[in-house]
């Protein structure tokens, strides 16, 4: 059984979904899984930025790439998404919110929306799309979480609360598709070089310094377990992604995978 499924990272013949893939790690993952050979489906709220990251991500792979426009964080959003691309050989829920607020002003429509936008949107998505992987007996299903879910980070604790729960949510639906051919995991990003964490940032440290200062400063002051001690890149998280995603990861089921520089404090993946 050792070599059963080839050495290689081919998603040919494969469709995979990425949502919130316009910017940032999304549209890495999507670059990278299109490079793979699987058929992309890049999902964002507005249909000219989806138009745009299209382009950009066929530019870069080379690769079969379509648009797949929509609010997946409603119902109807949702709805109108799986009527347009119904089977989905690889689902990957990257869309997710995160902001710095001090925690007792955090309120209840706070929580309220971390929760909706982070768990409740790749939960509405797992249950559309499932069902068809079982069917076909083969699927992917990947929650990308953070390593706020195990490091609960003091300035945004309502954060690291969604990513916690994606944990939980990931573990139970690997178990729905126990024996299937269906794998479930997350990927526990750690802290990751993108336009919203140049924001993010510089709500923490002063605004007046160089980008790279900023940076060190930033993981010297509020990530100092990270081992790289510096900011993961986009392309670090894809291919993790890519892997997961690939027949080579068959028998990886039900986990929480960090790519996280080392931050965690933890001798288990």
């Amino acid at each position: 059984m050792s070599g059963a499924v080839g050495t290689t990272l081919d998603l040919s013949g494969r469709t995979a979904l990425v949502t919130g893939s316009t910017q940032g790690i999304g549209l890495a993952i999507a670059v990278d899984l299109a490079r793979a050979g699987a058929r992309v489906a890049v999902n964002g709220r507005t249909a000219g930025r989806v138009d745009a990251a299209v382009a950009q991500v066929r530019e870069q792979s080379g690769g079969d790439v379509v648009p797949a426009p929509g609010d997946v964080t409603t119902a109807d959003g949702t709805a109108a998404l799986t009527a347009d691309l119904p089977d989905v050989d690889v689902l990957v829920n990257n869309l997710g919110i995160f902001d710095a607020q001090p925690a007792l002003e955090i309120t209840d429509d706070d929580w309220r929306r971390y929760f909706e936008v982070n768990v409740l949107t790749a939960t509405r998505l797992v249950r559309a799309y499932l069902p068809g992987m079982r069917e076909r007996g083969w699927g992917r299903v990947l929650n990308v979480a953070s390593d706020s879910a195990v490091v609960i980070p003091a300035e945004m604790i309502h954060y690291g609360m969604s990513k916690t729960a994606l944990l939980a949510v990931s573990r139970g639906f690997a178990k729905e598709a126990a024996g299937t051919g269906v794998t479930v995991n997350s990927v526990i990003a750690g802290p990751t070089h993108t336009a919203g964490v140049e924001d993010f940032v510089y709500q923490l440290v002063d605004r007046s310094l160089p980008w790279d200062e900023a940076q060190r400063e930033f993981m010297r002051l509020h990530r100092p377990q990270s081992l790289i001690q510096r900011l993961i890149e986009p392309e670090e998280i894809a291919h993790l992604v890519t892997y997961l995603a690939s027949p080579l990861a068959s028998a990886t089921t039900g986990g929480a995978v960090r790519v996280d520089g080392g931050y965690v404090d933890s001798i288990l993946p």
